[in-house]
């Protein structure tokens, strides 16, 4: 498996980019995410995922490992190929995801072109527990003296990240915030993703 790449970037399309490697232009497919942060004629590495098929081999790259491992655990549910896998990255970010599955939130995930009310249902129910929750990702990345801190930046990113406006995702982060504070009091960590689930339900009535 060719699990990254690094070169010049040779060229920009809408669809991709051509990594130069050793002398040779290597395709990636990519999102318009991951493409905005390329430069013609600079240096750039990307985590690849090759998709084989018996007609073709086609690379998909991304920013970082994350976006690369959602991006495989995504085609592992039904009806899910690379190419919708990739259109799913394309409109929410990794975190985005694993909070629209985590909270069962169909609404945003038929915002991605090719998702109906059924495919997102099937999506839920395959890949629930198995993107990983929005805390987990952020215990991964960040020590424990930080965690109880960071709540309220994990409930607003996901939210705007599901297309809730900043303003909505204020208010949606005061509203639940006395039930994270009693998670603190009582020294507990406050749960991110009941707490996007408590968030979701009172946008949802408004």
């Amino acid at each position: 498996m060719i699990a990254s790449v690094a070169g010049r970037v040779a060229s920009v399309a809408p669809d991709g980019a051509v990594i130069e490697v050793g002398g040779v232009g290597i395709l990636a497919h990519c999102t318009p995410g991951t493409l905005a942060t390329l430069r013609v004629g600079e240096q750039a590495r990307l985590a690849t995922s090759l998709v084989v098929r018996e007609e073709s081999l086609t690379l998909y790259g991304f920013a970082g490992d994350d976006e690369r491992a959602v991006f495989e655990m995504l085609q592992t549910a039904s009806g899910v190929g690379p190419k919708l896998a990739l259109a799913m990255l394309a409109v929410h970010t990794p975190n985005a995801l694993r909070v629209a599955v985590a909270a069962a939130d169909l609404k945003a995930l038929t915002r991605v072109p090719g998702i109906g009310q059924k495919g997102a249902q099937r999506i839920v129910l395959e890949l629930k527990g198995r993107l990983g929750t929005p805390e987990e990702a952020v215990n991964a990345a960040i020590g424990g003296e930080r965690r109880a801190a960071l709540w309220r930046e994990q409930v607003h990113s996901g939210l705007v990240g599901l297309g809730y406006s900043g303003k909505d995702a204020d208010e949606a982060v005061a509203g639940v915030a006395p039930e994270a504070e009693a998670d603190l009091a009582a020294g507990r960590q406050p749960q991110v993703a009941a707490l996007l689930k408590a968030a979701l339900r009172s946008l949802s009535v408004r």
